[in-house]
This record gives structure tokens, sequence and C-alpha cells, in this order.
């Protein structure tokens, strides 16, 4: 099982800022030259009319990093580590003083069917639900073994993982959110994401939600245009 860490980044103020593309490039060399990791995600907003969540402005960028231990992840967000660079609030100037959290989480994928990607970018529908539960175990479990085998037999599926939280070390200046749970489903581009929620396998999600177990906080729904990052 994987480490992933997250970083979101968010002008709720100036909710129609955006990620300049020098910006970008900046972000994707320092993300593609961070010793130890598997891969990264750069996530930011792909606009999707009619879904059947309405949440509000996504975040303008989030991150979403993945290490194969706790200490990968951990030595390059200490006082002197690698990504201490992205604290620089001059490099990101286009967002505009954003909020910015960070949460370093345990990953679970689910396997689906494979096919080929068209394109070098695709649509992830990002998921949080911040919590708490009455019984986290028990609504974990039910998740994962209940929630996801539907969630796999989504038309047009790339990708299905929930992240479940545990504890970390940070020097990052950055306030530190603690989610009992993040969770998303990747598809080729925002038509496929559209499909498959228009699809009878969402009724299935509905009625599933209905069964949770109980818990607090709601959940937030943001498509997201994802750019993938090889680790070194």
């Amino acid at each position: 099982m994987q480490i992933t860490w997250f970083a979101t980044f968010q002008n709720t103020d100036k909710p129609e800022v955006r990620v300049a593309e020098h910006e970008m490039r900046w972000l994707e060399n320092i993300i593609s030259t961070t010793p130890g990791m598997a891969k990264g995600m750069i996530y930011t907003p792909w606009p999707v009319d009619g879904l059947h969540y309405d949440d509000g402005p996504p975040p303008q960028l989030q991150l979403q990093l993945y290490f194969k231990s706790i200490e990968a992840l951990e030595a390059v967000i200490c006082k002197d580590g690698h990504l201490q660079s992205l604290s620089d609030s001059a490099s990101l100037a286009s967002l505009s003083a954003p909020h910015i959290t960070e949460q370093a989480m345990l990953v679970r994928n689910f396997p689906v069917p494979e096919r080929p990607r068209a394109d070098a970018a695709f649509c992830s529908y990002v998921v949080h639900y911040p919590g708490p539960a009455d019984d986290l175990n028990l609504w974990l479990r039910h998740y994962i073994d209940g929630h996801t085998p539907v969630m796999r037999r989504f038309p047009g599926i790339r990708g299905v993982e929930v992240s479940s939280r545990l504890d970390w070390c940070s020097a990052l200046p950055w306030n530190r959110v603690n989610y009992m749970q993040r969770n998303k489903v990747v598809f080729d581009d925002a038509q496929a994401l559209k499909a498959a929620l228009a699809s009878p396998i969402m009724q299935e999600m509905r009625a599933d939600l209905e069964a949770f177990p109980p818990f607090a906080g709601g959940n937030m729904h943001f498509p997201m245009r994802t750019v993938q990052i090889d680790g070194t």
C-alpha cells in the first residue's frame, strides 16, 4: 500500500483565478524532480455542466503525490525538503494568496479494465469526506467492500482510488486537514464522466449512499483536469 500526499490551493474570494501557464511549468519541474516519488498528479478545474452534485467552485489547484513509504514522503516535506519550494507564494502569484491545506493518507487502488488513453490529460472526479463517522472502522469497511465494487462498474472507468487518514510529520507552513476519507474515479474526459454519472450505475451509488453507516460532514465532489507526472 502506498502513501499519498495532497496539497490543495483555493482562493474562495476569487474563484475565477487560474494557475498561469508558466506557473504550471514551474510546478511540473518541481514535481518531476521530487526524490522518492512514484508519481504525481496536478489537478486543475474542469468545468462540467449538469452534474448531480454542485459543491461550488473547485480548488484552483490540487497536487497529489505518491510515495512507497512514509519516510520517503516526510523526507521531502521536512524543513529542508525538496517540496519546501512549493511554499514560495510568489511562484503561484496568479492564485492571489490562496488558502493552502495538506494531508498525507494511505491509498488503495481497485482494478478496472485497462484501456489505452487518447490524451495526456484526463478527468478525475475527486471527492472528500471530512467526517467524522460514528464508527470509522465500520464506515470504511462499508465503503471499501460495498461502494467501490459499484464504482468499478461505471462505463468508461479508468481508475478507482480510496484514501484513508494517517499521522504524518511536515514542516510546510500550511494548514493540516484530517479528512476521514478521499476518493476519486477517473475517466478519459468530462464527457465520459458525465456519461458515467448519467448511467444506471449512479442509481446504485445513491442507493448505497443511503445505506452508509452514520457520519457527519457531508462530502464534496469536483471534476478536475489531471496531468500525471511519473517519478524519477
